[in-house]
């Protein structure tokens, strides 16, 4: 008997990745983005089934290009998300609205996200912690950023926070906000 339409194994990935740094390989990043972007959905009660999300793997002078163009901020940083629309809460501390649902045929954009391998190696070496924990963090981060999740509101980052702890609690890695 062979795999019907809705034999979830057949699924193609959420992930769509670009390597330009082939350091990244050696954590998989192809695995580590497809894990945090499904278990990030599914805790949020969103099935990973017609959403797609593009991820660039690349190195810090390639992010701070990024950076520079669409935050005009110089230099380079950990993890940059595009939104395919603006899901954001209005008022502080709100969730931000479901995305829509996927178009079958179609499937439905996410948005993007960039991470430098340069600065999560760094981040990683000065956390103590393993660079493959702290990407996938930072993966659940983007993804979050790509639901209309934010940090620059105080209540928005309370809710942020305590979603990035538990989504990666059920993926069996630490708190990243305790010391």
């Amino acid at each position: 008997m062979g795999a019907g339409p809705h034999d979830d194994t057949q699924l193609p990935p959420l992930t769509d990745i670009l390597i330009e740094d082939d350091r990244w390989d050696a954590i998989d990043l192809s695995a580590l983005a497809e894990r945090a972007a499904v278990q990030t959905l599914e805790h949020l009660g969103h099935s990973a089934r017609g959403y797609e999300i593009a991820v660039l793997g690349c190195d810090d002078a390639r992010i701070a290009d990024l950076n520079a163009e669409f935050r005009e901020k110089p230099g380079p940083t950990n993890v940059l998300s595009w939104p395919a629309r603006d899901l954001s809460a209005e008022v502080d501390g709100d969730d931000p609205t479901p995305p829509p649902p996927p178009d079958p045929l179609m499937g439905e954009s996410l948005g993007d996200i960039a991470i430098a391998f340069d600065t999560c190696a760094r981040e990683a070496d000065a956390g103590g912690k393993s660079l493959a924990d702290h990407t996938v963090h930072l993966l659940v981060h983007g993804v979050l950023h790509l639901l209309g999740y934010d940090h620059v509101r105080d209540r928005d980052a309370t809710l942020m926070e305590g979603l990035e702890t538990e989504i990666l609690g059920k993926m069996g890695l630490a708190d990243p906000y305790r010391e």
